[in-house]
């Protein structure tokens, strides 16, 4: 197999188990019979989810978040020109100043909902940023302090119940607003979260909150980070002095929750892809996490095991592999964990390398414009061609500038989708 056809490929195999989770692929396979009053949407796949809600419900009042980029169906922008609903467009991954007016948009919204009306929610993966309530702080000192966990490596786990303690919106507040006002809810989510757990997916706004302001707080210790508002705000919550999150229990019980669309159905839709291209294929798993450079140094390991013993499956083979991994900031350069993960499985490899991908669901990988970068056996070789340092590049966590210098890196633009990252590595194929 040459670079070109490899590339075509894990291309097309990608794009296919993308097309074959679509957001609106899966929420028209799940949609209530009951047509709602309102209808909320937030996300990455805010637009999509939104475009194919209104396919079935087109009398519907709607708010939508999006990031930008990405592209409105012709059923949403007709819908938004005959004034039925609006799309705000928001920052993403640090909230913004329209990530502050979508969610006071949504809230307001939410409170002209009567007794018996039905609310409609589409949550993807993002929607933490892009729906923004600040409570107890600034935007400012809400965003600087988002950065600080995004860049200490902190997980979405621990981002998300500091999130959620410092928002008026998330950890289930937007759903007990809507049930204060005597309206019944129903929420379908896509998983972007290693476990698929609903009270962390876009922190949770429809979903009732385990973790407590006592968990926020701790995440600050975890990580050193002082962040005075913040820490002062967490602190009167420990004191009770603020309300809780709703705790799971009676509180939201009013609310009809499902994850609709994960990880693995898309690395099963990957897999299906390659099977039916005449390859074998084994799924390692979905729940991969952790820095992205000891990911690549497991994977590493088990592509050896692939190639001397037979374990877990006899070459050639497709590995597929899902999760998300993080990144600590170490440097200034431009990337991400796909980024990272690839560039440090190439030098976990060395010259034994192999053809791969690994890509984001979303598109959009970090700092970098692409959503991945591809692997091939001579990527280190053509590197030192180019005059380019690998080892050095990792370090300064820049290997979005590699790859896009070796020109291995998937160009997509934001795909409406957000079903957290794809890897595919092929073993045995030369």
């Amino acid at each position: 197999m040459d670079r070109g056809a490899a590339r075509t490929l894990l291309e097309a195999a990608y794009r296919s188990a993308l097309e074959a989770t679509s957001a609106g692929r899966l929420v028209l396979a799940h949609l209530p019979h009951t047509p709602p009053k309102l209808i909320v949407a937030f996300g990455k796949a805010s637009l999509p989810m939104l475009g194919a809600a209104l396919s079935a419900f087109p009398d519907a009042l709607f708010v939508a978040v999006s990031p930008a980029g990405v592209q409105a169906s012709a059923v949403v922008e007709g819908a938004v020109a005959r004034f039925q609903g609006e799309v705000i467009f928001a920052g993403h991954p640090v909230p913004d100043d329209e990530s502050v007016r979508g969610a006071a948009r949504v809230l307001s919204r939410v409170a002209e909902l009567g007794v018996g009306d039905d609310l409609l929610v589409l949550v993807s993966g993002g929607g933490s940023a892009l729906l923004s309530a600040p409570w107890g702080m600034t935007l400012a000192q809400k965003q600087a302090l988002t950065q600080a966990l995004l860049s200490c490596g902190a997980t979405i786990q621990e981002l998300n119940s500091v999130r959620k303690h410092l928002s008026q919106i998330k950890g289930g507040r937007l759903a007990e607003a809507a049930l204060a006002r005597g309206a019944r809810v129903t929420a379908l989510l896509l998983s972007d979260v290693i476990g698929d757990d609903p009270g962390v997916i876009a922190s949770g706004p429809a979903t009732p909150d385990s973790s407590t302001f006592a968990d926020a707080l701790a995440v600050l210790d975890r990580y050193g980070l002082s962040h005075p508002a913040a820490r002062q705000h967490l602190e009167r919550g420990v004191r009770g002095e603020l309300d809780e999150t709703p705790k799971p229990g009676p509180a939201l019980a009013g609310v009809n929750t499902a994850v609709i669309g994960t990880n693995r159905l898309l690395l099963e839709a990957a897999a299906a892809y390659l099977e039916g291209q005449g390859m074998k294929t084994v799924i390692l798993g979905d729940t991969f996490g952790g820095e992205a450079r000891d990911l690549a140094a497991a994977h590493a390991a088990t592509l050896r095991s692939v190639q001397a013993f037979g374990t877990p499956a006899q070459a050639p083979v497709a590995l597929i592999s899902g999760g998300e991994a993080t990144v600590s900031l170490r440097g200034n350069g431009m990337g991400g964990r796909n980024h990272e993960f690839a560039l440090a499985l190439l030098l976990e490899l060395g010259e034994s390398g192999i053809f791969g991908l690994s890509a984001g669901s979303d598109g959009i990988d970090g700092s970098s414009p692409a959503a991945g970068a591809f692997l091939f056996p001579d990527s280190l070789e053509r590197a030192r061609s180019a005059g380019l340092d690998a080892w050095a590049s990792l370090e300064d966590n820049d290997s979005g500038t590699f790859f896009a210098a070796l020109g291995d890196t998937l160009l997509t633009g934001p795909t409406g989708h957000n079903l957290n990252d794809l890897r595919i590595l092929l073993v045995g194929y030369r």
